[in-house]
């Protein structure tokens, strides 16, 4: 099992009722929203407000999401969301993600994204200006 980088951001999130479906767990297309929270968390934790992003012309897109399911969540547990960068390239970022409940790995999952030019919605150079902070959570030696 692969740990957890020194280098991450996490968000606690605690499981709300509307999340589920009619069996008590947490239905799929809700994990989604939670790796968001804790990508848009670690671009604050990197210094730039996924907004002020915006406000630079700049939108990150996503191109893929993948998740594997090892456990379910349901109404009323806290989850913990951990995000870090698995990769930079010159128009790109990865981003790898666990969700746990305490000790217990719910989930693996990894989102990959382009860097696109708000105005004409061509890719775009990753501005240097936040390629070194996101590099900071690239880890520096896997954990396997």
């Amino acid at each position: 099992m692969r740990k957890t980088p020194p280098r991450h951001a996490e968000v606690e999130i605690e499981v709300r009722y509307a999340e589920t479906d009619q069996m008590g767990v947490v239905h799929h297309a809700n994990w989604i929203v939670w790796l968001e929270l804790a990508r848009t968390r670690l671009c604050l934790d990197a210094g730039f407000h996924y907004s002020e992003i915006e406000k630079q012309g700049l939108l990150l897109l996503v191109t893929g999401v993948q998740i594997a399911y090892r456990g379910a969540a349901r109404y009323g547990e806290s989850v913990v969301v951990s995000c870090w960068v698995k990769e930079v390239g010159s128009r790109a970022v990865t981003f790898e993600y666990h969700v746990r409940r305490g000790e217990t790995l719910l989930a693996t999952a990894e989102t990959h994204h382009i860097w696109v030019d708000a105005a004409s919605r061509r890719p775009a150079r990753f501005p240097a200006a936040l390629k070194a902070p996101f590099e900071n959570y690239l880890p520096t030696n896997r954990l396997d």
